[in-house]
């Protein structure tokens, strides 16, 4: 990934803040050893808001030889991405038609170790965990625990632990424009006015001091 030094995190409290602040599907992908390709699989996951991320996937999953082969993944998330049209990202006194537009997003990918979970009692808390974060308050889903009808579920999961070792995040909001323009784009965010506009408007104001 590419990422010049405008688009560069300013501390690592940005990029897990932004992480944490509910960010919980991903890609994990899985090298394996002298493969042709990795394995990708879209997940859900908790972070812990520092280095530690836990998920669980189904026992006939085909990243477990990958993984087995290799410990080690890279869980890459992307979120906060609008396009933004040649118009709104002109230089002043550029012809539109002449402009280069592009598309503004958030992303991390985090290098991890990876540590495959088969204990029961530690599936369990996985388990868990991600209930109380997932599920809906009131929900009528039970707590797991080892006891039927959930000692039965139980075999079919494997957990996962990943520790993360690096991080190569990237954040893209017009970092390397004038201000004008960035009072613009800021402009043209707002009157289109999705949820992910005012997301990345939001980025844009705190990167820039706008």
């Amino acid at each position: 990934m590419l990422v010049h030094p405008w688009d560069a995190p300013l501390d690592d409290l940005e990029w897990k803040t932004w992480l944490a602040d509910g960010r919980d599907f991903g890609q994990l992908i899985a090298p394996g050893v002298d493969r042709d390709l990795p394995i990708v699989v879209p997940t859900h996951f908790l972070y812990d808001g520092d280095r530690t991320i836990r998920l669980h996937l189904a026992r006939p999953n085909p990243v477990w030889p990958f993984l087995e082969e290799k410990p080690r993944a890279l869980l890459t998330v992307i979120d906060d991405y609008v396009y933004a049209p040649s118009e709104w990202v002109r230089e002043e006194g550029e012809a539109a038609e002449r402009s280069v537009p592009t598309s503004y997003y958030a992303t991390a990918q985090l290098s991890c170790d990876v540590r495959i979970i088969d204990d029961p009692e530690e599936k369990a808390a996985i388990l868990n965990d991600q209930l109380a974060h997932f599920e809906p308050q009131g929900t009528q889903r039970l707590p797991v625990d080892l006891e039927d009808p959930d000692r039965r579920l139980l075999p079919g999961i494997r957990g996962l632990e990943l520790t993360v070792t690096a991080v190569r995040a990237k954040f893209k909001y017009a970092g390397n424009k004038k201000r004008p323009v960035q009072e613009r784009i800021s402009s043209r965010l707002k009157d289109r006015g999705s949820a992910a506009d005012l997301r990345a408007r939001d980025h844009l104001h705190r990167r820039s001091g706008l």
